[in-house]
């Protein structure tokens, strides 16, 4: 972070396991316990990485812009998709169709919002790997051999977004 002048960029730790993110309302980054006090390849690679979320925030990457405007949305239709398509299927069965094809529709829109925003949340994801991998070979963070393990693990971390995605 200080080499990429974002001196106000906070790092801190949270209790939440697996919680490692970057806020940018708060221009914080949050690691989790293993990670900010980790020492191994992943917990190193981990951190460099929810960096990259702070140098894409730092230099406006577009992507992760419209990511943070589609969150609020896809958060809540994310949990109401699918109760609000079967309600209005039922209100639709029980003779409103009106109110049950709005109902459906509005449970489509927000399904549709959620695929959205995990469908750009695979360039913002890669992207911030890669200046992970930038950042850590070019600062002289990781030895020669630790260099391809540490690709494993954002990679493997990425991965978990397309199956995601798929899902």
């Amino acid at each position: 972070l200080d080499r990429a002048n974002l001196h106000d960029v906070r790092v801190e730790m949270t209790h939440r396991h697996l919680g490692d993110h970057y806020d940018p309302r708060q221009r914080v980054v949050r690691l989790s316990p293993e990670v900010y006090n980790g020492r191994s390849v992943a917990s190193v690679g981990v951190a460099a990485h929810e960096t990259g979320h702070a140098l894409q925030h730092a230099r406006a990457y577009v992507p992760l812009s419209i990511r943070n405007s589609l969150f609020p949305v896809a958060a809540f239709g994310s949990s109401a998709a699918f109760p609000l398509f079967f309600i209005g299927l039922l209100f639709g069965s029980m003779g409103s169709w009106d109110l049950g094809y709005s109902m459906m529709t509005i449970g489509i829109w927000f399904f549709i919002a959620a695929l959205a925003f995990q469908i750009i949340t695979l360039p913002v994801e890669f992207d911030a790997s890669a200046r992970a991998m930038r950042l850590l070979t070019t600062g002289g963070y990781l030895a020669a051999d630790e260099a391809p393990k540490t690709k494993a693990v954002l990679t493997a971390a990425a991965l978990t977004y397309v199956a995601a995605t798929a899902m």
